[in-house]
């Protein structure tokens, strides 16, 4: 059995009808469990006393915004190269999933930031690669609204997504490319590349369990959510299609 076969609408309809119930379940599970122990099981941190807490949405958030934007990209290559609608309508799901992703983040480093550094914003390079991220995720989103051939507008935003993908490398990476900033590093660990050392401060084991289950379940949370909107995006073209052939009809 090929992957390729779950390309087909009608296949993809069938197997996501039937994986979708489970991961809903446990994502919200996850999430629920993850929330409660870091909330309200885990002590404050002897600096940053209970704002440390905000890591459990944080992190998963920003992760997730720019992992969701890598996932468009690949769903977009699959689309520029093997002409596969779901992928493509896969892509434009994700897309504002990623965007609030990227917003969440976006405000839970300002409620953070606020009390840790003395400010709600700084022009730092990977707050300011996020907030770029941001843009081109609205960018995205209105290409998609503003092109009414579906197939020239999957061409458009596969090249935009090609595009965006620099940045969403450097919000990734920027503490790495420029080591000013107030932006920290990893917060989970990073290790040296020429050495293979730790070069960074580990989170503590009772942030990072509960930061590992958070994570988690925001992860499924995204599968879940492209799995739905793909499904109502095909749902959508269909019945498009239907109302064309009536009118010709």
């Amino acid at each position: 059995m090929s992957l390729w076969e779950y390309a087909n609408p009608v296949k993809f309809m069938r197997l996501s009808g039937a994986v979708l119930p489970w991961v809903s379940v446990l994502a919200g599970v996850s999430i629920t469990a993850a929330l409660f122990w870091g909330f309200f099981l885990t002590p404050d941190d002897f600096k940053q006393g209970s704002t440390v807490k905000i890591i459990f949405i944080h992190v998963p958030a920003a992760m997730l915004a720019i992992n969701a934007w890598f996932m468009m990209l690949v769903a977009s290559l699959i689309w520029v190269i093997r002409r596969h609608h779901v992928s493509a309508l896969a892509a434009r799901a994700a897309a504002p999933i990623g965007f609030v992703m990227t917003l969440v983040a976006l405000i839970t480093g300002a409620v953070w930031g606020q009390p840790m550094w003395g400010t709600w914003w700084a022009w730092d390079p990977r707050l300011t690669s996020f907030l770029i991220l941001a843009l081109f995720y609205l960018g995205y989103m209105a290409l998609w609204e503003a092109v009414e051939n579906p197939d020239t507008a999957a061409d458009l935003t596969s090249v935009l997504c090609l595009v965006g993908t620099v940045f969403a490398i450097l919000s990734r990476y920027a503490v790495n490319f420029w080591n000013q900033g107030l932006h920290q590093g990893a917060s989970i660990g990073r290790v040296d590349a020429v050495t293979g050392a730790d070069t960074a401060e580990k989170v503590s084991n009772v942030y990072f369990y509960p930061l590992a289950l958070s994570i988690l379940g925001f992860f499924l949370l995204f599968v879940m959510l492209v799995l739905l909107r793909t499904r109502t995006e095909i749902r959508v073209r269909r019945t498009s299609a239907l109302l064309a052939r009536e009118r010709i009809g």
